[in-house]
């Protein structure tokens, strides 16, 4: 199995720590975003490679960060050459990228690079498997319905199959918000074309993605019970590392 973690973003949100720096390797409590990322992978059996795709912009810093990674040799940083905002690829047009450079022979564990989960990873792995060769996703439940309004919200069966999926709805369905968390069998690589080819000029949104493959697929959702975050704004930021100072 091969990991992707996708950390071609701007992050204007956390302007200014972000103008010149990538979002991804902010430290959280002494740490990159990305190292505790690195630390649940490591513990996965197989792993082969960790591909991280970047931009022309922060491709410097990644390079740089590698060589005091301990997984380092199984590191790989792809260039999405994009200098700006203005002409970022998208989410989707960079995952598509980085299983092109990988090769589409090897299932694939797709991660947001900007994500902080305090859960391991492994339960989550074993679930794919099981479900396998359909694809998983990771879903995490938020304090109340209000609060998931900010979010690309599930809606599973008793199975674990997602049958509904809202982005950032007004009234939303349920409390369980999508995670950038994928397990892709190689059987299913192709879908993430199909769908640049399906959903544009949306293709950028990782919600459409998600919406998109539950209505062309059996997609299940495993459920994180820990700490979740999806560091998009400087309150987020803040207010992560102030959780983890706190716990020591």
């Amino acid at each position: 199995m091969k990991a992707l973690i996708l950390a071609a973003g701007y992050g204007t949100r956390l302007y200014p720590y972000t103008k010149y720096f990538p979002k991804p390797l902010l430290e959280v409590n002494k740490k990159p975003v990305i190292g505790y990322l690195l630390d649940k992978l490591e513990k996965l059996d197989g792993l082969t490679r960790v591909v991280v795709v970047t931009n022309a912009r922060f491709y410097k810093h990644f390079l740089e960060w590698r060589k005091s990674s301990r997984l380092k040799d199984k590191i790989r940083i792809v260039n999405d050459l994009t200098r700006s905002p203005k002409e970022k690829l998208g989410a989707i047009a960079d995952m598509y990228l980085g299983l092109k450079k990988e090769g589409l022979d090897d299932n694939f564990l797709v991660l947001g690079g900007d994500n902080f989960l305090e859960e391991p990873l492994n339960d989550f792995f074993k679930f794919a498997q099981k479900k396998k060769p359909q694809i998983t996703i990771g879903v995490v439940g938020v304090g109340s319905r209000r609060e998931a309004r900010h979010y690309g919200v599930v809606l599973l069966n008793r199975n674990k199959q997602i049958i509904d999926f809202q982005e950032k709805p007004l009234q939303p369905k349920s409390r369980l918000a999508a995670m950038c968390l994928y397990y892709f069998p190689r059987s299913k690589l192709g879908l993430v074309k199909k769908c640049i080819r399906s959903c544009r000029p949306s293709f950028d949104n990782i919600g459409t993605y998600i919406g998109w493959l539950a209505r062309q697929e059996r997609v299940y959702g495993f459920t994180f019970k820990k700490m979740w975050f999806d560091i998009g704004s400087i309150e987020t930021y803040r207010k992560l590392n102030k959780l983890l100072r706190d716990k020591g």
